[in-house]
């Protein structure tokens, strides 16, 4: 077995015989007997943009009985709160969106850019954010800061033009990135660029860190802002005793300190049962409800009323004019409102969340089960190095392998995000050409949740198509590494 004397020659040499690690990996469906009616039905996750989670019957049947009924998106809007206030408290609020990434861009345009009105040119105003992963949400709506950052996102985005990527950027906003300690920032991949390895991140160091920097900054600083995740890949590994992620908290309380907003975006998660938007103080905390948690296509906003009012305003939903009729759907945001089946999907979700939590957390219990059965039959080469967790949060199953790179040893291939958007991110498209829809899996770091073909009408788990994408997957690994050179 050849020795690489460097990571970008096992990379080239993976490019090279592309076609060859095709031609293997298409074949493992019909070596591991998977049933030809699950191949393309079947998929790692449903909580992906691409090809989203299957509703539940109990789900669909709220929509249709819904949508015959003659009720307003006012008063479904006001069912939303009722709910988040039975969970949270009545200082939380909560307002429905069309989109996470919607979630995103109005919160960051309300929260913490500047003023759009006044005389005299504008002032600028800079958020804070860790250098975690998915920096083109969360760090996506202001200028990289510093420079050296101005390039981190490269080709992320698959729509060039002023109005692809680039064009979410707000008016007179900088991101301030800065590395967490203990994080590696290594560069791999066939598109070769820095991933984000996220196992032994040290939330104290990082807070102080991120606290000298908000000093530096204190004069334009607008906003803090992370991933809402809880798993030790995404650097969340280091808890509180409740299970609340201590970079989170810590986070949160630094961003009290500067009386300005904690913007935590928990996109692959669940409310409710996930990361507690109260423990981590974020003002504001916003969910995919179509990722994990199995609503129809919709986005969340919970946070504090305070800062609420003005999203909700922005939204147009923000109570009644005196004298006219409802304010909903007049104001600058108004693009972004969900509908009436989102909505009404929405609640039953959330209903759901709150009265009968165990229909997300069994599944994601046997899932975790078949995963570990499944991984431990890899060969024997890879096991050092590998890490499965589980988390309700994002109601799934982390596989981690970045340490299978540690002591100066090259392991399984990473992929960084822009091997994702090129195509060439193998651990992703080697699961497509199976037949099988593929989750997240760069960065060293690979997400499954049930959801797609792997549950049933009422959301059990179902054994037999689960246990056959995760060996699928685990083929996929070793094939992969046989074309690395990383094991015989």
């Amino acid at each position: 077995m050849n020795k690489w004397s460097y990571r970008y020659e096992m990379y080239k040499h993976l490019e090279t015989n592309l076609a060859k690690f095709y031609e293997d990996v298409r074949k493992v469906p019909d070596e591991i007997g998977m049933p030809k009616d699950l191949r393309g039905n079947i998929g790692l996750t449903g909580a992906v943009s691409s090809n989203h989670g299957l509703l539940t019957r109990e789900i669909i049947e709220a929509i249709a009985k819904g949508s015959r009924k003659v009720v307003g998106n006012k008063a479904l809007d006001d069912e939303v709160r009722r709910i988040v206030k039975d969970v949270y408290g009545d200082e939380y609020d909560a307002a429905a969106i069309n989109t996470c990434e919607a979630a995103l861009w109005v919160t960051f345009d309300v929260l913490a850019s500047p003023p759009f009105t006044g005389r005299g040119d504008n002032y600028r105003a800079r958020y804070i954010a860790p250098y975690e992963r998915h920096m083109h949400h969360q760090a996506g709506y202001g200028r990289p800061f510093p420079p050296k950052y101005k390039d981190l996102y490269a080709d992320r985005g698959a729509t060039a033009g002023e109005f692809g990527f680039y064009g979410k950027r707000l008016n007179n906003l900088e991101t301030v990135i800065v590395p967490l300690v203990g994080a590696k920032y290594e560069v791999h991949g066939i598109k070769s660029h820095p991933c984000p390895l996220l196992m032994s991140v040290d939330p104290e160091a990082s807070i102080e860190r991120m606290a000298k920097v908000a000093e530096q900054q204190v004069a334009s600083l607008s906003a803090f802002t992370s991933l809402g995740y809880d798993t030790p890949g995404y650097g969340y590994g280091v808890k509180d005793n409740d299970g609340t992620p201590t970079l989170q908290r810590l986070i949160g309380e630094l961003a009290q300190k500067y009386n300005v907003p904690y913007i935590n975006d928990n996109a692959w998660a669940v409310p409710f049962i996930g990361v507690d938007p109260r423990k981590v103080k974020a003002e504001i905390m916003m969910y995919s409800m179509d990722k994990a948690s199995g609503a129809p296509t919709s986005g969340l906003i919970i946070g504090k009323e305070e800062v609420m009012v003005q999203i909700r305003r922005a939204l147009g939903i923000q109570g009644e004019r005196w004298g006219t009729t409802s304010s909903h759907g007049k104001s600058a945001y108004v693009t972004q409102d969900p509908g009436k089946e989102a909505l009404l999907g929405l609640i039953a979700t959330l209903e759901i969340l709150r009265d009968q939590p165990e229909k997300i957390t069994k599944p994601v219990d046997e899932m975790y089960e078949i995963v570990k059965q499944e991984f431990d039959r890899i060969n024997p080469q890879l096991k050092d190095g590998l890490s499965i967790f589980k988390s309700y949060n994002c109601s799934s199953i982390e596989v981690n392998y970045e340490n299978t790179w540690k002591d100066g040893k090259m392991g399984i291939p990473i992929f960084p995000i822009e091997d994702m958007y090129a195509g060439t991110a193998l651990t992703q498209s080697g699961m497509s050409a199976m037949g099988i829809v593929p989750t997240l899996a760069y960065d060293g770091n690979i997400l499954l949740s049930p959801g797609l073909g792997t549950t049933d009408e009422e959301g059990r788990l179902l054994e037999e198509p689960t246990r056959y994408i995760v060996r699928a997957l685990v083929r996929l690994v070793e094939i992969l590494c046989k074309y690395a050179r990383v094991i015989e």
